[in-house]
């Protein structure tokens, strides 16, 4: 496994080897050791599975509010998205900025999303399964949510019409949530 620093201090891709030969092949996905060998080491306490029906399924921007942080590794296992984070770290230089990441079955590439990051992503393929490694339980109590089309932000998701939950259709403006980490 090796890292790879992106422009948000603290988030970075997991590049994992995989094996192929005639028959497939075999990727080994994590690893507790190997992570602790390349600087990472969260203690994780679930893993979720997300399945989205179609291409433009767009899920975010979540977080969930202290002391119920997540830190997160996604893959996706199925299909392709383009994955977004934003950071909402005060003090943080880069406060309010975002990355985008394509990520697809291919790659043998997980992204870690530290706590303190707000998540979204957009399918590109009908049937993407994608898969969530996180270090703190869901808590309905302190799951939260910003506006995915929040003008502050202008994060340009690459469809005019994503298909949405009504709870991500309601979320609040980034700048006039009141809980950041």
């Amino acid at each position: 496994m090796r890292l790879e620093q992106l422009g948000l201090k603290g988030a970075c891709l997991i590049k994992s080897d995989r094996f192929e030969d005639s028959r497939g092949w075999f990727e080994e996905i994590w690893s507790k050791t190997k992570l602790k060998q390349i600087g990472l080491s969260p203690t994780f306490v679930q893993d979720n599975v997300s399945h989205s029906k179609h291409a433009g399924t767009l899920r975010g921007l979540h977080f969930q509010s202290p002391p119920m942080q997540q830190g997160k590794i996604v893959r996706v296992l199925r299909g392709a998205i383009t994955d977004v984070l934003v950071d909402a770290r005060r003090g943080s230089q880069t406060f309010g900025k975002h990355i985008k990441i394509d990520l697809c079955e291919a790659d043998a590439t997980a992204i870690w999303i530290p706590k303190g990051f707000l998540h979204g992503l957009v399918t590109r393929e009908d049937d993407t399964l994608i898969h969530y490694k996180v270090t703190c339980p869901f808590s309905p109590a302190h799951d939260m949510s910003v506006r995915w089309n929040d003008p502050d932000l202008a994060i340009d998701w690459g469809t005019e019409k994503p298909i949405i939950s009504e709870k991500d259709k309601t979320a609040a403006n980034f700048f006039s949530c009141s809980v950041y980490f």
